[in-house]
């Protein structure tokens, strides 16, 4: 079942990330201290990104790519829970810059890569990954609806229409064997969802369920997995 989510109340949460004056520089983590850039969707927000970043399937020893990074928890957590190599990617350029300062902060710098990017554009025509996980903006909206700053893109999809072409392309950029996944919650369009990945040959699977009491409510996030038909 879909849980209708007001685009108007998730608006008033982005307009406090980009000019709350109470917000601090940093925020603590799973056990980690996380800088935060003005501009860029807070970690903390949601349970989304401590909950994901805990129950995803590492490559251990493998390349793994996020898209969507934000602050850059999960890219950095992934290189510090075994994959050799990361590339996260993200349409906010201070996305991209807070995910470079974190990863540097926790040692893996060498190991994060990140890039502006809208989805894969950034990347090359050759490149694979083990991995492939993007923690996906839930709250449906109609096509046409105004994404007036890139943080926007962090909790709206109009259409659901960015989804549906991280399906289409990921086969272009995993490795044989290779892993899509998504991150979501019971506020999302699953039934949206499953229509793209069939058109594209893909069922859906779910992988973990996590429930976490929050503010307004009991939010269920979850771990899918896409497969070939």
């Amino acid at each position: 079942m879909t849980v209708k989510e007001s685009p108007e109340a998730a608006a008033e949460v982005l307009q406090h990330a980009l000019t709350g004056d109470d917000l601090p520089d940093s925020f603590h983590l799973l056990g980690r201290e996380w800088a935060l850039h003005r501009g860029v969707f807070p970690g903390t927000l949601t349970a989304a990104t401590e909950v994901m970043a805990s129950v995803l399937p590492y490559p251990q020893d493998g390349s793994f790519l996020e898209v969507g990074c934000g602050t850059g928890v999960i890219s950095v957590t992934a290189a510090l829970n075994g994959c050799k190599t990361v590339t996260a990617l993200d349409i906010n350029e201070k996305a991209v810059a807070n995910t470079e300062a974190n990863a540097e902060r926790h040692g893996v710098g060498d190991r994060v890569r990140a890039l502006h990017s809208d989805l894969y554009a950034a990347l090359d025509p050759g490149e694979r990954f083990d991995a492939i996980f993007w923690n996906v903006p839930w709250t449906y909206v109609e096509d046409g609806f105004p994404l007036s700053t890139d943080l926007h893109s962090a909790v709206f999809d109009p259409g659901y229409q960015g989804q549906a072409r991280f399906i289409a392309g990921a086969q272009d950029h995993l490795t044989d064997g290779g892993r899509l996944l998504m991150g979501t919650a019971d506020l999302g369009d699953r039934e949206r969802l499953d229509g793209f990945a069939a058109e594209h040959g893909m069922r859906v699977e779910l992988l973990r369920k996590v429930r976490r009491i929050e503010v307004v409510r009991v939010m269920e996030y979850h771990l899918l997995e896409l497969h070939p038909a």
